[in-house]
């Protein structure tokens, strides 16, 4: 791996190119992660707009997009979208989508830059299950977990949490909110386990989590190499979740997260607990080598305390600025906010985290 040098590849030098999800996800072990209606354009006209009124070339499928129309802006994370993008003249790619071990942007970086995170370690992340024991051992403050086999005897695998709710029931490589469900009965733990491992809409693989009665925020994480000073990954401030339904945050597909979302005071963020939270998100981020923003969704116990319950690699990265887009702040440009970044200083920064595979010395 060929560390990336900040001043050779500093944001302003490159061409960007914006990449989609236009291929859905494997399945992987029984587990399927579900495309996004849509694969993230929308976020990625918002970066490419932005991008743009911050000074930064990029290329695009069309010579003069329109910032209402999406696919002006981003092209397929496929092969051939890909090879053509850096015909276009592409000399970074921003992915903008879900990789996995295998995903065409392996390849393509050993030709360019890339801003995202590595194919491999976000397929790795993406297991929730194993990411939170990785986190665990290492002795982070985690929500216990277990696993359930959609495919095998589900009354067997489920009577040893009978005693055990309330418990949080989510799909093992889930996005966002979607089937996430909160279980206060035995009854309503069968209910909801059955009906994921029936649907087969996120594959067998199921997963159970300590439900957490307390405050709920996020967090969002940033590699070292997108601050200038930094010698590690730091983290933004963290973002409290409120309104939410039924204990679980809406879909942001539903719901915008500037309604019931907002950045922490500096008071707020000085109490022992959040500082503590922020300590072992930021220790988390080291550990996961990450390459790019990360966002790490943590609850309060019923004495205060703060867990992590969820590890995302590709958060969602949408932002105001285009027309209609108003409201459509994301988690991490609303923490961004709160230490006086611009939607568009929050993506320069990321940018300067690019990495690549390519022999910089050829």
């Amino acid at each position: 791996m060929t560390a990336p040098d900040v001043g050779e590849q500093t944001p302003g030098e490159q061409t960007i190119a914006i990449l989609y999800q236009a291929l859905e996800p494997p399945v992987i072990d029984g587990a399927r992660k579900e495309a996004k209606p849509g694969g993230y354009s929308d976020s990625g006209a918002d970066i490419g707009v932005a991008l743009l009124a911050a000074g930064c070339t990029l290329a695009t499928p069309v010579a003069d997009p329109d910032p209402t129309r999406v696919f002006d802006w981003v092209w397929p994370d496929t092969e051939e979208g890909i090879a053509a993008a850096l015909d276009a003249g592409a000399t970074l790619l921003w992915a903008n989508t879900v990789v996995f071990e295998g995903h065409p942007i392996e390849a393509a970086s050993r030709k360019a830059w890339i801003v995202g995170p590595d194919p491999q370690a976000m397929q790795a992340i993406d297991d929730k299950a194993a990411t939170n024991a990785r986190l665990l051992a290492a002795g982070l403050p985690v929500a216990q977990s277990w696993l359930i086999d959609g495919d095998g005897d589900l009354d067997a695998q489920l009577v040893p949490f009978a005693s055990l709710t309330p418990l949080v029931v989510k799909p093992l490589r889930g996005r966002g909110s979607q089937g996430v469900g909160v279980a206060r009965t035995f009854g309503q733990l069968a209910a909801q386990v059955r009906d994921l491992a029936e649907s087969r809409r996120f594959g067998a693989a199921i997963m159970l989590e300590q439900f957490l009665p307390g405050q709920e925020i996020t967090i969002t994480v940033m590699p070292a190499a997108c601050r200038a000073e930094a010698t590690a990954p730091f983290a933004l401030p963290p973002v409290r979740r409120f309104d939410q339904h039924d204990d679980v945050a809406p879909y942001n597909g539903d719901v915008p997260v500037s309604r019931n979302s907002a950045a922490m005071t500096p008071e707020e963020c000085a109490d022992p607990a959040i500082v503590a939270v922020i300590a072992a998100c930021e220790e988390a981020a080291a550990l996961l080598e990450i390459r790019s923003p990360m966002r790490i969704d943590c609850r309060a116990d019923a004495h205060g305390a703060q867990f992590l319950f969820d590890v995302n690699a590709k958060p969602n990265l949408t932002g105001s600025g285009r027309p209609g887009r108003e409201d459509e702040d994301s988690l991490s440009t609303l923490a961004a906010a709160a230490i006086g970044w611009s939607y568009p200083d929050f993506l320069v920064a990321t940018a300067r985290g690019a990495w690549t595979n390519r022999n910089l010395s050829a």
